[in-house]
């Protein structure tokens, strides 16, 4: 296998089984599979709906839910990849190519990924930033006036307290500045 652009890692054995599933698949099983994922995608936060979408998929398709999982999972590796390395459609159709899939599939696959490719951008941006979400901030600022140490008396300090959202938790984040006097 060559190298792919999404991952540098090892790629799991199931991947090849998985993506001769998926060349079985027909334009419009594909299609449909590919509307669910990038659907998945747009709105990570669906789950619930999404593996309802995956149930009604297997049994629309009478393939197993827990294959049908596995494919999606190896389909899954691709864009999980490009999304955090800003491949282009081009990356992608090529490293789909390289585990397997088909040259039709993979080229539907790289259109769909062009499409939402913007949408998908805005979302990592947004985790990203996301990731510690200020809530509240206190600040006290003071001047020494009393010390063991002679040179630390009249230093001027700031200690912030930041409340920070950490995914479902919040934090409390403690910050002590000082400055000496000129």
């Amino acid at each position: 296998m060559g190298r792919l652009h999404c991952t540098e890692d090892p790629v799991p054995e199931a991947v090849g089984g998985d993506m001769q599933q998926l060349n079985q698949l027909g334009a419009q099983q594909f299609s449909a599979l590919t509307e669910v994922l990038f659907h998945f995608l747009t709105e990570p936060k669906e789950v619930e709906r999404f593996l309802a979408q995956l149930s009604e998929f297997a049994t629309t398709n009478q393939i197993s839910l827990g294959s049908l999982r596995s494919i999606v999972k190896s389909l899954l590796l691709v864009p999980n990849g490009a999304l955090k390395k800003s491949l282009t459609a081009k990356q992608v159709q090529a490293d789909f190519i390289t585990l397997g899939l088909s040259e039709e599939k993979a080229t539907y696959f790289s259109e769909k990924w062009k499409q939402n490719a913007p949408t998908l951008a805005r979302w990592a941006i947004g985790q990203t930033l996301m990731i510690n979400q200020l809530i509240d901030m206190e600040w006290k600022f003071g001047v020494t006036s009393g010390s063991s140490e002679l040179e630390k008396v009249g230093s001027i300090f700031l200690q912030l307290k930041l409340v920070v959202k950490k995914g479902n938790q919040t934090e409390n984040v403690y910050i002590g500045l000082g400055a000496h006097r000129v």
